[in-house]
């Protein structure tokens, strides 16, 4: 121990390692229970356009519709079906509503022998592989590109590499920028001497050590908001509904490959490396000047897990010379209030509209 109250992780035994996978396993299991208590994800019709060793790219809706394209990208540690919870709150389905073709980067795990993929691979190759494909389908080569969390800094990563091949960005809730004062993981990563000895110990870093790490550094959005919305959500039978398949959503986890879990510990989150202009993607070093396309982020002003900090000094050093910063005050019948942007009703109401609007003026 470091502190009295921060662990060091650079201690993990290989035997602790492998407990923690078990526990992967025991939670999908605890989110199959809730499948059959009738809150798995109510999910619109969709194809697997391509598939390769970490993604599987769907198209919902019609082929060859005529509207322009847009790539939704997901976090990459979690099922990608949060944004397609259910119709009434389905970011799939706003988007269909609009009249734009659909595709979605669905990350799949790698497993334990599979590909060790990092920031570059997810962020350069991965969604260059899926624009290549858009286009060839639907005839759009600049899609729209829309990220929320881990899944925001893939996009803004392609999006600095890439400027020439977006229509627009669009950051959820995206931490890009990590000052020591805010960042609520601060804490655990000085307790680390450095990433890799971490991904080494497990190959694959577990989604449970990842949630137990969350849970650790802001208590409060993990733990006590997820009590409250609960209480909160007793008497709307559809807030405790969607409450109840975000919390199947949260144990349906994967491992994270150990390269990637390497890159946005020591480039991002100790040394903030994009948001200085010094991050390197193979042969390129990018940072938010890079990104030229017209950028739209949001953010949670109550948020502690993504702070005001760590997403609008970002958007103002962007190169965009349109920009947009849209704030989200929160939902009842979210669970998270992370991913109240993706299915809360208020954020369906008065968000996705904003955005819409934004990107059609």
């Amino acid at each position: 121990m470091q502190t009295t109250s921060t662990p060091n992780w650079n201690t993990l035994s290989p035997l602790g390692a492998q407990a923690l996978k078990n526990m992967d396993r025991s939670r999908q299991e605890r989110g199959k229970m809730l499948d059959r208590a009738g809150y798995g994800p109510q999910q619109t019709p969709s194809i697997v356009l391509h598939s390769e060793p970490g993604l599987n790219l769907r198209r919902y809706g019609e082929a060859k519709a005529d509207g322009p394209a847009v790539l939704l990208v997901p976090a990459p540690i979690k099922r990608a079906y949060i944004w397609d919870l259910t119709p009434e709150v389905s970011v799939v389905r706003r988007w269909l509503e609009r009249g734009y073709q659909v595709y979605l980067a669905e990350w799949v795990p790698a497993g334990d022998g599979g590909a060790d993929f990092g920031l570059a691979d997810y962020g350069k190759r991965l969604l260059g592989t899926c624009r290549q494909l858009i286009q060839n389908d639907s005839g759009d080569a600049r899609p729209v590109i829309v990220g929320h969390s881990l899944g925001g800094i893939l996009a803004a990563v392609f999006s600095a590499v890439h400027p020439e091949q977006v229509r627009a960005t669009i950051l959820l809730e995206a931490p890009l920028h990590f000052e020591p004062a805010t960042c609520c993981f601060n804490r655990l990563v000085n307790a680390t001497k450095h990433a890799r000895e971490i991904a080494d110990t497990f190959g694959h870093v577990p989604g449970v050590f990842l949630n137990m790490m969350s849970a650790m550094a802001e208590p409060h959005a993990f733990q006590w908001e997820r009590m409250m919305d609960r209480y909160l959500s007793l008497l709307d039978p559809k807030a405790l509904a969607t409450h109840m398949r975000v919390e199947r959503w949260t144990h349906d986890e994967f491992p994270m490959p150990g390269k990637l879990f390497t890159d946005l510990v020591e480039s991002l989150y100790r040394n903030d490396e994009f948001m200085q202009g010094k991050l390197a993607i193979d042969a390129r070093t990018v940072g938010p000047q890079d990104l030229r396309a017209p950028l739209a982020s949001v953010v949670d002003p109550r948020s502690k897990v993504i702070p005001w900090t760590s997403v609008v000094p970002f958007n103002e050093a962007a190169g965009s010379a349109r920009k947009l910063v849209l704030k989200y005050e929160g939902d009842v019948g979210v669970n998270l209030q992370h991913v109240g942007v993706l299915v809360g009703r208020n954020a369906h109401a008065k968000i996705w509209p904003a955005l819409f609007d934004w990107l059609e003026a």
